[in-house]
């Protein structure tokens, strides 16, 4: 069990924190697009299906792309893979700027998503920088950097696209999308030191079939993939039919839905910059994954009695408090326990069931919320998120002593000339 990141050159202390202020900037980008994707769409006159569509190819794309960029970014190091993804980003943003029509804005979206899924890159480059003991605050922070880019995006969105104008008025800020992923790219190159040495000898890596039964089988990050698959489901499920839930119960329209997930992310953000990194150092990753899981669980069984529109915000809040204390330590716990050799990739394929659980949970719950009642997928949920604080105790269980177990072998290996 090599540990490659020994002899790559040792970043300085600002490497996470800058790397961090990229990802807002990425995020930007992405949350000036997210929320002008519908207007986009029926733009060229697509049924509601092609707008699904558009939306599901995104997080198609993320689900091939994790894995993937992952295990070339144990490989060839986290920079250039941070770089080529990031500018391969931007040119989707162009090309959708100029797509002639929906089907090609489609693919350039499985495209966008495929090279946006770059997240398990990110966090092997934080992992491999942050002592054990402080990478769910550092995972925490990059969760902040995501919530605020998501947060102020759609407003830049909003001012500067004219849906009136067709695909054309979309063209603007399309184009600052892409100018920003460019600023990140550019950022990466200048100011990110690599913090992995290549790895000269890689033909003893197992395949990825290989890798995928491995993880699965592993005491803690098996347990952990299905946490995130069953967790993600149910928390996108809610989060697509919100709107129409909300609108069927309280006659809600776009103002308020946007109010609401605008504290939504304000609590997100917080809670993920200045309490989750705290709670996990004191009190543990495993504890605090369980406590995550269990107020988000709260949360869903309570929403379907909220009787006003300010308990509904209040619950969404709190389940939004719940996913940001929980999933930081996801990606430390897996980050402790998985082979140092190949930490991007095992992160990429956590990553990548998240990206399964936002296709399938929104097809799940739009069936519940038609064919069962209007709180279905709340109850669902609910049923999902159960067994996952059993599934983060059973992991934080077994963790200490994977850990100990890795520890024990790097340190028996000779080091490693530094360049």
């Amino acid at each position: 069990m090599s540990n490659p990141a020994r002899s790559a050159a040792t970043p300085s202390a600002m490497a996470a924190p800058s790397l961090i202020a990229v990802i807002f900037i990425n995020m930007l980008g992405f949350g000036i697009i997210v929320p002008l994707l519908p207007f986009y769409a029926k733009s060229f006159d697509a049924p509601a299906w092609q707008i699904a569509l558009i939306f599901s190819a995104y997080s198609a794309g993320a689900f091939f792309g994790e894995p993937f960029w992952g295990r070339l970014s144990d490989r060839y190091g986290r920079k250039p893979i941070l770089i080529s993804t990031i500018a391969g980003n931007c040119l989707c943003y162009l090309a959708l700027a100029f797509a002639p029509n929906v089907w090609i804005a489609l693919l350039v979206r499985f495209l966008g998503g495929l090279a946006s899924g770059n997240g398990s890159v990110i966090q092997g480059y934080i992992a491999d920088v942050t002592p054990p003991e402080k990478r769910a605050r550092r995972m925490s922070h990059m969760g902040a950097a995501w919530n605020v880019g998501l947060i102020v995006g759609p407003s830049v969105g909003g001012i500067f696209a004219h849906p009136e104008a067709g695909p054309l008025g979309f063209r603007l800020p399309l184009l600052i999308a892409s100018g920003l992923a460019a600023a990140s790219a550019l950022s990466i190159l200048v100011f990110i030191r690599e913090s992995r040495a290549r790895q000269e000898v890689f033909e003893h890596q197992p395949s990825r079939w290989s890798a995928i039964g491995e993880a699965v089988r592993h005491p803690v990050v098996g347990r952990l993939m299905l946490l995130t698959f069953m967790v993600g489901f149910a928390f996108t499920g809610v989060e697509s039919i919100f709107g129409l839930w909300t609108q069927a119960r309280f006659d809600w329209g776009p103002r308020e839905i946007g109010v609401c997930f605008a504290f939504v992310g304000v609590c997100a953000a917080t809670t993920q910059m200045f309490i989750t990194g705290r709670l996990s150092e004191r009190y543990g990753e495993g504890q605090m994954l369980a406590v995550g899981m269990a107020l988000t669980l709260v949360s869903a069984l309570a929403q379907p009695f909220a009787p006003n529109g300010t308990v509904v915000i209040a619950l969404m809040c709190t389940m939004a408090v719940g996913q940001s204390v929980a999933f930081p330590n996801v990606s430390a716990l897996i980050s402790r326990t998985a082979d140092p050799s190949r930490t991007g990739q095992i992160l990429g394929l956590n990553n990548a069931m998240g990206a399964l659980a936002r296709v399938v949970g929104p097809f799940c719950a739009g069936l519940a919320f038609a064919g069962i009642s209007i709180s279905g997928p709340f109850f669902i949920a609910a049923l999902m998120l159960a067994p996952a604080i059993w599934l983060a105790l059973a992991a934080s269980r077994r963790a200490p002593a994977i850990e100990a177990e890795i520890e024990q072998l790097v340190e028996a290996e000779p080091e490693v000339s530094r360049p």
